[in-house]
């Protein structure tokens, strides 16, 4: 049962360049530009009028954006909830320009051992994530945590939790690696068993609808269950419209200062009415488009969802925000 029929989530790409070169990601190989402000504002107004809650200024890394306090700033104006996840490198610079800005930040470490997180990254960032850990206390930022799992990372959840979260007192997100484009990776059945022991320790989130879509085959075309389309608007570096996501990245429409018109228009409607049942959409998993398709409609990852998102929100007392 669908209980919510407008789109919750915009992913903003404000460029796709990045200064690392992380293994299970290809965005960073794209030439790319970088999202101006006027597009931005006259985007945030319309984001607001279809019923967004969500804009996660992302990338690329988004910190690279040298406008992004203004983008930010714009986005609260319209009553938009704010997340950046950012690996750390420059959040130390920019700190103070960001603070009170970020409604959800998140820093991303693989491993809580320095050579194994940087060679990850392909770049020296673990020593700048753990002073970006310090520096955002020390502003009375919350930041979380983003640990993407691997089978070859997974048994160091429990040092990164014990060592690097638990002091901190910094939420844990336990993020399944996903696969696209030959890029990324699966998990196995006995991965995903011990990924879901964790779900119920303290300031650990792990949404288990993930696990639980890995253990059905992912995404079936005949029977979908990813909603990306309807519930997440994506817009890229080039203020375009791109459909039916991302990943699969089949049609970009230029935005022109018209996003409510143009996402209402019979074309974009069409390609949202096709979302999940693409032939490239059987066995997806991505964790981008999950998340928000779990929230809009009641069904068995609705349920598996729910546990982990009150704990989460009970945790960094986000509800006013989103409701």
């Amino acid at each position: 049962m669908r209980i919510v029929s407008h789109p919750v989530l915009c992913n903003y790409y404000v460029t796709y360049r990045c200064n690392a070169t992380c293994s299970f990601c290809d965005i960073w190989e794209r030439p790319s530009p970088y999202v101006t402000i006027e597009n931005a504002k006259a985007n945030f107004a319309a984001l607001k009028s279809l019923g967004v809650k969500v804009i996660d200024f992302t990338g690329g890394e988004p910190l690279l954006h040298r406008q992004l306090d203004e983008l930010l700033r714009e986005a609260k104006k319209a009553g938009l909830v704010t997340t950046v996840t950012s690996n750390g490198l420059l959040y130390p610079k920019y700190a103070h320009k960001l603070r009170g800005l970020i409604d959800m930040l998140h820093f991303s470490l693989d491993s809580p051992i320095r050579e194994e997180h940087d060679t990850s990254r392909g770049v020296k960032c673990f020593d700048k994530v753990m002073e970006s850990i310090q520096m955002a206390k020390s502003l009375n930022e919350r930041p979380d945590i983003l640990f993407t799992v691997f089978e070859n990372n997974i048994h160091q959840i429990e040092q990164m939790w014990k060592e690097i979260c638990i002091p901190n007192d910094l939420v844990l997100i336990l993020n399944p690696v996903f696969e696209y484009n030959n890029v990324g990776a699966q998990l196995s059945a006995s991965a995903l068993a011990e990924l879901r022991s964790w779900s119920k320790k303290r300031n650990i989130y792990l949404n288990d609808a993930f696990v639980q879509l890995r253990i059905d085959g992912g995404n079936h075309i005949d029977k979908p269950v990813c909603l990306a389309g309807s519930t997440t608007i994506v817009i890229s570096p080039e203020n375009k419209l791109v459909l039916p996501c991302y990943h699969l990245g089949l049609k970009e429409f230029s935005i022109e200062n018209r996003l409510a018109e143009l996402y209402y228009s019979e074309e974009v409607q069409q390609l949202i009415a096709l979302e999940g049942r693409l032939p490239a959409c059987e066995g997806c998993a991505i964790n981008c488009y999950m998340q928000p398709s779990f929230a809009v409609e009641i069904n068995k990852y609705w349920w598996k969802a729910l546990p982990s998102t009150l704990k989460y929100n009970y945790i960094k007392g986000t509800w006013k925000q989103l409701f």
